[in-house]
């Protein structure tokens, strides 16, 4: 512990700063978008530019009250969106509309605005993070997601967190004149395929363990790291056709934070085989379940969250009034996935997803200031 104290003091928040561009959502508690900000968007699909050789795309994107924007106007490099054709690089999550790349050939992570339609169209930025440090029997290949302190990679006390496949949790300090990267092993196996968030609110990074029973966190302003149990309540009956369809799929967990109300919400989502597609099974959300936590850990299933939508996807989640957006319903989360796309109303829980055609880019852009 000791160990870990003395590494995180490398990596403290320091003194709140005024916040950069990509702001995600405002920090008071106001009851919908300020009029600075911008609705929460998501890619459609990228064409490819004449000649595709030239290896770029432009980005169809929409806004998601589906007013279409930015109609085949931003180029992009095509191995952010393609990575079975550009082979050496993989996009590898997305974080405040910044996504995350790892370089097969110099095993170097960057951090990239490419994909955010706000970002400048002539002068996107890129940038690089240390060269990865794996420690003893852990792996840096294989990533489960990214999560960013502040809402960009620029900002002084930005803290870039990078989750693996395996007991291996990095963090970083871009902004650090030499930066480098403090890495942590996590010995229970239960946090292996865990995905890493930040807590706006309590300024810690936080990880669940599989099943949502237990939850790290670490405190990077106090040099601080603690496992909590969670204590499930208010759990519904299910009938036995409902039991039996979540038995048969797998769960996955994700932690979300409301910067409007000043919730924290755990998230179960079950998802199975919808079709198979070439040989390719493509999975499908058919049930989601929805706990508010508190600071005791007591995790209290909810089938109603007010005027939020939360946004899933393969970027970190985040919570947006519904008020603030046009013909969006509230209590209900967004699903967006490399192969589905869809929304759960939390009122009953039902699933009404679809699955289409490969997804390039599954990330929903969150609110970014504007000038």
């Amino acid at each position: 512990m000791s160990l870990l104290i003395s590494l995180l003091s490398k990596l403290s928040l320091g003194k709140s700063k005024r916040l950069p561009l990509l702001l995600l959502l405002s920090n008071g508690f106001s009851s919908s978008l300020r009029k600075e900000q911008t609705p929460p968007c998501y890619i459609v699909s990228v064409e490819p530019c004449e000649p595709f050789k030239a290896g770029l795309g432009k980005l169809e994107i929409s806004r998601v009250h589906n007013d279409m924007i930015n109609r085949e106007r931003k180029v992009v490099r095509g191995e952010l969106v393609y990575n079975d054709l550009f082979g050496t690089v993989v996009t590898i999550g997305a974080s405040n509309g910044w996504v995350a790349t790892l370089n097969g050939k110099d095993g170097i992570l960057r951090l990239q605005d490419d994909l955010n339609p706000y970002a400048s169209y002539t002068d996107p930025k890129r940038i690089p993070l240390p060269p990865l440090v794996t420690l003893p029997r852990c792996q840096t290949q294989i990533v489960t997601n990214v999560s960013m302190s502040s809402s960009s990679p620029e900002d002084e006390d930005c803290v870039v967190a990078v989750k693996f496949l395996g007991p291996q949790l990095s963090f970083c300090r871009p902004a650090q004149s030499k930066p480098e990267w403090v890495n942590i092993r996590i010995d229970n196996p239960c946090f292996y395929s865990s995905r890493v968030m930040f807590s706006k609110k309590d300024k810690v990074f936080r990880i669940l363990g599989a099943g949502g029973h237990l939850m790290g966190s670490w405190d990077l302003q106090n040099h601080k790291h603690k496992i909590q149990r969670l204590h499930f309540e208010n759990i519904p009956e299910l009938t036995k056709p409902t039991n039996e369809l979540m038995d048969s799929c797998c769960t996955y967990e994700h932690l979300v934070e409301s910067d409007t109300t000043g919730e924290t919400f755990m998230l179960k989502q079950y998802k199975k085989t919808g079709k198979i597609l070439k040989g390719v099974a493509k999975m499908k959300t058919r049930n989601l379940m929805v706990f508010k936590l508190d600071n005791e850990g007591n995790a209290v299933y909810t089938g109603d969250i007010g005027d939020l939508v939360i946004f899933l996807s393969k970027s970190e989640p985040f919570c947006v009034p519904a008020s603030s957006l046009r013909r969006m319903l509230p209590n209900c989360v967004e699903t967006l996935d490399s192969c589905e796309n869809g929304f759960v109303h939390l009122d009953d829980r039902y699933a009404y997803t679809h699955i289409g055609g490969l997804n390039p880019a599954p990330f929903f852009i969150p609110p970014q200031n504007i000038d």
